[in-house]
């Protein structure tokens, strides 16, 4: 169906390049106007509808998946995009993210409750010196809606607590973020030292962040590159289907 909830064309239309037009643009498609209502919600910070609507959902029998997929996930695409895109800025994504954590806290015991089993572990953190986290946490909660299991190192992360983290939990992937050009090195840094250690054959690496570009995760020996969140998770599955591939 077309999109029918005004105020979400209007967020649509900060969506401008043509890759993520079409995916975004898609899935809005599929939504019904409820789950639009939803995500028009979550964009524009409204915690209090996010919590309401999602309630009356489940109790008209939709399913928890069909809320997550077609309404929150929605809604945080364009954030990403939005945020990215210097559209919108910290505080506008603090209140979205606030908007998600309460469609969430109603999502999030039906799914465990569930019993199905999880897609993947990723660990993710923001690289050793750099202390931002807005765009690693966006793609943390797209991942965890996608059906990832993620641990979240935080900020400042060395490449020894990344490699800790991964033997721990036993992950198949580490998704690194840096927001300044100067700490952009220790991504190479870190996967050098899973070289040196003997660990780089165990995971796969993928990279994002405002300054990173596809080139340079290329010259850091990355695996993987994601320019938003909504990449993130795409890239994700990429490389895990390429770990199935390969085993």
């Amino acid at each position: 169906m077309p999109i029918v909830n005004e105020g979400l064309q209007r967020e649509f239309e900060w969506v401008t390049r043509p890759g993520e037009q079409k995916h975004i643009g898609e899935a809005l498609d599929l939504a019904d106007a409820v789950m639009q209502d939803i995500a028009y919600a979550l964009i524009t910070g409204q915690h209090l509808e996010v919590d309401r609507i999602t309630q009356e959902c489940l109790n008209n029998g939709y399913t928890a998946n069909h809320i997550l997929d077609h309404g929150l996930l929605n809604g945080m695409a364009i954030v990403g995009v939005k945020f990215r895109d210097n559209v919108i800025f910290v505080p506008e994504v603090l209140v979205a993210a606030r908007a998600m954590k309460a469609g969430m806290a109603h999502i999030e015991p039906i799914l465990s409750a569930s019993g199905i089993e999880p897609i993947g572990t990723v660990i993710m953190g923001t690289v050793k010196g750099d202390l931002h986290d807005i765009g690693k946490n966006l793609c943390i909660m797209m991942l965890r809606g996608a059906g990832w299991t993620v641990h979240d190192l935080g900020v400042d992360t060395s490449p020894e607590e990344f490699a800790d983290a991964v033997m721990e939990h036993e992950a198949q992937l580490i998704g690194m973020s840096a927001l300044l050009t100067t700490t952009m090195p220790n991504m190479g840094r870190t996967i050098a030292y899973f070289e040196d250690i003997g660990l780089r054959d165990e995971v796969r690496f993928m990279v994002g962040g405002a300054p990173v570009t596809r080139e340079f995760a290329d010259e850091m020996g990355a695996d993987g590159y994601g320019e938003n969140a909504v990449e993130c998770v795409e890239t994700a599955s990429d490389l895990l289907n390429l770990i199935k591939e390969l085993a």
